[in-house]
C-alpha cells in the first residue's frame, strides 16, 4: 500500500530563507494560531451556554455488560459523549469490519479515565449485533464501551441510519442528577476529525475543562487549571 502513494514527480518545497527570515515568517503565523485559539475558546464558551432537548424515549441497547438503557451508559456520571460508529449495512467493511474512517477516530481516542475524572463517559454506538461488535472489537484491541442499538429506534431517530445507509457522529448527553436525560450537542463530517484528545472532547461538553480560566456559566463546576491532573492510574488514589 505504502508504493501505492509513492510518486517520482518532483516535490515543489517551500522557499529556504535565513534564519532571521523564518523566524519572521514563523512569528507571523503563530499570531494567526493564537487568535485561532482564542476564537475556539469563545466558541467553546457559546457551546456551553447552547439550548439543550429531553430524550424522551427509553432505548435499550445490548451490551458486554447486558442489556443497558441511554441512562446506564452515563456509568453514574452527569455527561455522556457517544460516537456514532457507523457499523451496520451498506457501511463499508460490512458484515466483517467496522468503517475505516470510525476506526481511525476510535484509534486516537486517550485514555478515559482523564474524561471520567471530568465527570463525563465515553461510548461507542453502532446498529450491528452485539456479536460482530465484539468480534471486531477484540480484533481492533479496543476498550471502549460499546453497545449495539440493534433492538431499538435509537440509530433512525438520531438521524445515523437512513434509507442511504448508516451515517457517523459524535453526540453529547447530560442528565440532571436524575433519571431524565439532554441531548446538548452533536457534530458529524469534518466536525469529528480534530477529536481525540482529553481537551478536544472537554471542549465539546455543557461543563467544559471546569478549569477556572474558562468563560462558562455561573453554577458551573470548576477547578484550578492543572490541579486535577493526574496519571490515568492514579485518579483513585486520593
Amino acid at each position: 500500500m505504502a508504493d501505492e502513494l509513492l510518486t517520482t514527480e518532483p516535490l515543489v518545497l517551500p522557499p529556504v530563507v535565513s534564519e532571521a527570515e523564518w523566524r519572521r515568517a514563523h512569528d507571523a503565523l503563530l499570531a494567526k494560531e493564537k487568535a485561532a485559539t482564542r476564537a475556539r475558546d469563545a466558541l467553546a464558551a457559546e457551546r456551553r451556554r447552547q439550548p439543550m432537548v429531553r430524550i424522551e424515549k427509553a432505548y435499550i441497547f445490548k451490551s458486554a455488560k447486558g442489556d443497558v438503557s441511554l441512562l446506564d451508559l452515563f456509568e453514574g456520571r452527569r455527561q455522556l459523549i457517544v460516537y456514532h460508529f457507523m457499523f451496520g449495512p451498506g457501511a463499508h467493511g460490512w458484515p466483517d469490519s467496522g468503517c475505516p474512517g470510525c476506526s481511525m477516530f476510535v484509534d486516537q481516542v486517550g485514555h478515559l479515565a482523564h474524561l471520567n475524572a471530568r465527570d463525563v463517559s465515553f461510548a461507542l454506538v453502532s446498529i450491528a449485533p452485539l456479536a460482530k461488535i465484539e468480534t471486531y472489537r477484540k480484533r481492533m484491541g479496543w476498550k471502549i464501551p460499546w453497545a449495539s442499538s440493534a433492538a431499538s429506534d435509537f440509530n433512525r431517530d438520531f438521524g445515523m441510519t437512513t434509507d442511504q445507509g448508516e451515517k457517523h457522529g459524535l453526540s453529547v448527553f447530560l442528565r440532571d442528577g436524575g433519571k431524565r436525560v439532554y441531548r446538548t450537542y452533536f457534530t458529524t463530517e469534518r466536525g469529528v476529525e480534530a477529536l481525540g484528545s482529553v481537551w478536544t472532547f472537554l471542549d465539546l461538553t455543557p461543563f467544559g475543562r471546569q478549569e477556572a480560566w474558562e468563560d462558562s456559566p455561573e453554577g458551573r463546576p470548576r477547578t484550578e487549571p492543572y490541579a486535577w491532573w493526574r496519571r490515568h492510574d492514579e485518579y483513585t488514589r486520593e
